[in-house]
């Protein structure tokens, strides 16, 4: 299998898709992408729930279900690593790491509130000497979560990442920032490669290479995006009484085929 972390070319960015079930991974993977993700809020989407109410024995088997679909590399979006402790978040990354993932994500917000800076680069230590206990790399992206969740604060966010580098971090992330200046600096301020999640204000992928990041990925977009498919042949059934949805489920059924090898 690729070096996961080899992948990450700043200025040539990882574009990473989020499948959210093992046929999703497939489909994906059949369609070139070199590398996926999990999405946690994807994953809940699929248990009838919203993200933030999945147990981490629920992420990890999922994420193993994920990789025993593909050959490509995999990535697990583990929210908080499930524990507010450094020691918990420590026993998520080895099992993560023992699952057969390529890598995971640590945020540094609990659930309801962003962690105070020094507990925060303590906790990613903490994962960064899990994911090094095993015998290939395994590679931790530390996430700041502030932007998404109302605190916009680039400042603090450089000065977070910057702690979560000097903590052993292998990629860092500040999913919700969109302006393009914003990443320049960002990207400039650190020494590891970055992610930039695709949210639709967010500068194209070209703009985004320019801009020296290294990794693109999408979150629960791609799962969304099937829902809404679904609601639109759903309301074409229910309001019109035609089946135009056919169209697309076309094109659907080829591109499984294909990903199934039939």
């Amino acid at each position: 299998m690729t070096d996961f972390l080899s992948l990450h070319q700043p200025g040539k960015p990882l574009v990473m898709p989020n499948p959210w079930d093992a046929g999703s991974a497939k489909l994906l993977e059949s369609l070139g992408f070199e590398a996926l993700a999990t999405t946690s809020s994807g994953f809940a989407a699929t248990l009838g729930r919203l993200d933030g109410n999945v147990t981490r024995d629920e992420a990890i088997a999922h994420a193993a279900a994920i990789v025993g679909a593909v050959d490509v590399p995999v990535s697990a979006d583990l929210e908080n690593g499930f524990a507010d402790a450094a020691d918990g978040v420590a026993e998520t990354v080895r099992l993560a790491r023992e699952s057969g993932l390529a890598g995971c994500s640590v945020e540094d917000w609990s659930g309801e509130a962003i962690y105070e800076r020094e507990h925060a680069a303590e906790r990613v230590a903490a994962a960064v000497e899990a994911a090094r206990a095993g015998g290939e790399r395994f590679v931790l992206t530390a996430r700041a979560e502030n932007h998404i969740h109302g605190v916009d604060d680039l400042a603090d966010t450089i000065t977070r990442l910057q702690a979560y580098q000097e903590a052993g971090a292998d990629v860092l992330y500040a999913p919700g920032i969109t302006d393009l200046d914003q990443i320049r600096e960002l990207v400039a301020s650190v020494d590891r490669p970055v992610n930039v999640l695709a949210l639709p204000a967010a500068p194209p992928v070209s703009e985004l290479a320019g801009a020296g990041v290294a990794r693109v990925s999408i979150g629960g977009g791609f799962a969304y995006v099937a829902m809404g498919a679904v609601v639109r042949a759903a309301n074409e059934l229910t309001e019109d009484g035609t089946y135009g949805f056919w169209d697309t489920a076309a094109a659907g059924v080829t591109a499984w085929r294909r990903a199934a090898g039939a």
